[in-house]
């Protein structure tokens, strides 16, 4: 079978979506061609069987551009495709999904995300299956909606020896906006230094496209509360290859998004072997309480942070081991291409 894959990015280097370079490329194992549409290009390095074009964001094209670009290669590459895998950005199955359904084209739809609108629901209707990961994604409700891996190269993301790990470290890694909950994060860590606690955090990350304000305050408030440069440090985002790195350097991994976004950073500090704190009812009864608190409450995540770093070394070792081991048996890329490839085939 030959898949077009729609995505909003194909950079290997970037910070955000990098990571979809890397399905690409699994997913070039199991197609016999794929052709890949993307809002933005930058450098990657994918096999020969598969070959990328660009709606030309990185040009600086306009909006009416890039709507001709995408028409022009949906009909253009028509016969070099025969099905149609979107993923997460709906609007382009709402531009194509009347085409693809007179060119004969199933067409397949990723989006994993808390929230939705009646536009969600229509593009669902084009769509032969629905894919995501968290059960409280919009999309789950849906009859044709199947639950996945999340898709974590395992192979990469692991524990290196070569790496000392900080004792009492903390990581937020992730986009620097009002929907990530830094700020909630920073509060706490200024009430645990207020108690006495010992730590060392710090956050990577670039702000979202709208936040530069929210970014300046939040150094602003690390610096009245006297933890800038000390206690808490802030790093812009990096290379989506260099995340392991600073997931082996620190000890605890916090994430405070909703259930419904299921962030594949859980899963990557996971399996390096770093401890997780996540505010995600998807895991829950999947891994110890101990790393899981309510979503919003900050006197729980006070308290299970701190309960975290006074874990004794040997704990904080083996617990990472477990981590690692339910990463891998569940979240890995290798089971999710399998999965994905199978579903768009119609394997039973």
């Amino acid at each position: 079978m030959k898949l077009l894959i729609i995505t909003q990015k194909v950079n290997k280097n970037d910070s955000v979506l990098g990571f979809f370079h890397a399905w690409i490329e699994k997913l070039s194992e199991q197609f016999e061609q794929i052709e890949v549409v993307c809002l933005e290009m930058g450098e990657y390095d994918l096999p020969k069987n598969v070959t990328v074009h660009s709606l030309g964001k990185e040009e600086g094209k306009g909006r009416l551009t890039r709507v001709w670009r995408f028409y022009k290669y949906i009909w253009t590459l028509r016969k070099n495709y025969d099905a149609v895998f979107v993923h997460m950005n709906q609007e382009y199955i709402l531009l194509g999904g009347m085409l693809w359904k007179l060119f004969g084209k199933k067409i397949y739809m990723w989006r994993n995300h808390h929230a939705g609108t009646i536009l969600t629901n229509i593009s669902a209707i084009f769509c032969t299956k629905i894919f995501c990961t968290s059960r409280y994604s919009f999309t789950a409700k849906y009859k044709k909606t199947f639950l996945m891996p999340v898709g974590v190269d395992t192979s990469i993301f692991k524990s290196d020896k070569r790496i000392a790990r900080k004792r009492d470290s903390i990581l937020f890694l992730g986009r620097m906006s009002p929907v990530k909950k830094p700020d909630m994060l920073l509060n706490v860590l200024i009430s645990l230094y207020g108690q006495g606690v010992d730590f060392s955090a710090t956050f990577v990350g670039d702000q979202g496209p709208d936040d530069d304000a929210y970014y300046v305050s939040l150094k602003e408030v690390a610096r009245n509360s006297g933890l800038f440069n000390t206690k808490v440090t802030f790093l812009p985002g990096v290379p989506h290859s260099e995340t392991p790195k600073y997931y082996n350097s620190h000890e605890i991994f916090v994430n405070l998004s909703t259930s419904g976004m299921y962030d594949k950073t859980i899963f990557e500090a996971m399996a390096c072997e770093c401890l997780v704190l996540v505010s995600n009812e998807n895991l829950r009864n999947i891994v110890d309480d101990k790393f899981i608190f309510d979503y919003g409450d900050k006197k729980m995540l006070c308290a299970k942070l701190e309960r975290l770093i006074k874990l004794a070394d040997n704990e904080k070792k083996d617990a990472g081991a477990k981590l690692r081991e339910i990463a891998e048996k569940n979240h890995s890329l290798s089971l999710l291409t399998q999965k994905l490839y199978k579903e768009i085939i119609n394997i039973v």
